[in-house]
């Protein structure tokens, strides 16, 4: 069993490997474009439809398109690992069905190993004649693993998921209609950011602040903005506080991460959370739950609809509180994470995969 976990553990660091420079660079991209707005007054650059800001706001689209490419480079990887190159298009179309069904990270990460565990039951099981051995891996191997990942991602957990979405968002909308103290509001959505950093139960927190929004009710949006940004800062302040505990790929997230939870990414703790989700998804939603709790019990209020990441405390009455919250988000994390995980290990490849078993695309 200690041989499997850690096997486990070696897919999901190679995972994480290759899906690094895809969140930093991307999110690089939205952060400069988004600093350079907030220069001028700019919080939105939707409305620009010519000139300048219209060009700076594709540019800032591109960054996004990097960062929604996190689940389809986690997943095609974590197969690399696992499988070696007849594992990558299905791993690759599985994270694509993981972003597209809302099924997050998990989804990719489930997506991962059934591509990759799929392509090597194929490469070991599957017996071919040796005049046909070249082909197995271009046509066999992908027909079978794509066929396994359709069944399970898109079939299989589609469906549950975005039930459990559309239920979670009803219960949300239900509390808020109902009157619920707000501190308690601001506990479950404050949590519910921290558990699968954009995936279906962070979503309907944030499609419930943002579906409120056109009923003029604005602070279930500013209770999930105060967690989406402090939790990517909380592991900012993590690979500053601790940096002995943190290897230099991941040292370079949390550098990453300052510009994240400015900007209001949560996706920036993901490649942190993946160390270890056991220990740290319960901590991202403590630390978002107090965060969020806190702000409310210091009286920020959100009387205008309230603009994401730091900066967001221009929009919300109290602003002060508002920043407290994210940094009492950031602290725990900031303080706990190190205690619980000791994030220095190699996340390089080199001597975990090899390319040796390249495809030979012959068909003499």
């Amino acid at each position: 069993m200690k041989k499997l976990l850690a096997d486990w553990k070696g897919y999901l660091m190679s995972g994480i490997s290759y899906m690094l420079p895809i969140v930093i660079g991307g999110s690089l991209v939205v952060a400069v474009t988004k600093i350079l707005g907030l220069c001028f007054g700019i919080t939105s650059f939707d409305g620009y439809k010519t000139g300048f800001w219209a060009y700076v706001n594709i540019v800032t689209n591109v960054g996004w398109t990097a960062i929604g490419l996190l689940n389809l480079v986690l997943a095609g990887y974590i197969a690399y690992a696992i499988g070696d190159k007849p594992a990558l298009a299905a791993g690759f179309v599985g994270g694509s069905i993981a972003s597209s069904t809302q099924t997050g990270f998990i989804g990719a990460l489930i997506a991962g190993f059934v591509a990759g565990y799929g392509a090597r039951w194929c490469t070991h099981n599957i017996k071919v004649s040796e005049k046909y051995e070249s082909i197995k891996p271009l046509v066999i191997t992908p027909l079978i693993t794509m066929f396994l990942v359709a069944i399970i991602m898109a079939v299989a957990l589609a469906t549950p998921l975005g039930l459990l979405n559309k239920a979670l968002l009803s219960w949300i909308k239900g509390m808020v209609s109902g009157g619920t103290n707000t501190v308690v509001l601001a506990l479950i959505l404050g949590a519910m950011i921290g558990t699968d950093l954009g995936g279906p139960i962070n979503k309907a927190a944030w499609a419930a602040g943002n579906v409120l929004l056109v009923e003029h009710i604005y602070t279930p949006a500013m209770i999930t903005n105060v967690a989406i940004a402090g939790i990517p800062l909380g592991y900012a302040f993590a690979t500053t506080l601790r940096k002995n505990r943190f290897s230099s790929e991941l040292l370079d997230a949390g550098r990453s991460d300052w510009f994240m939870g400015f900007i209001g990414i949560t996706e920036g703790a993901i490649p942190f959370t993946l160390v270890s989700p056991l220990k740290l998804i319960p901590l991202n939603m403590l630390a978002g739950a107090a965060g969020s709790a806190t702000a409310i019990l210091l009286g920020a209020q959100a009387k205008i609809p309230p603009v994401g990441g730091i900066y967001g405390f221009i929009t919300v009455h109290n602003g002060w509180a508002y920043l407290i919250g994210l940094l009492v988000c950031a602290l725990i994390i900031g303080v706990g994470a190190p205690l619980l995980v000791n994030f220095n290990e190699s996340l390089s490849t080199e001597d975990e995969l090899d390319d040796t078993d390249d495809i030979d695309i012959t068909f003499e």
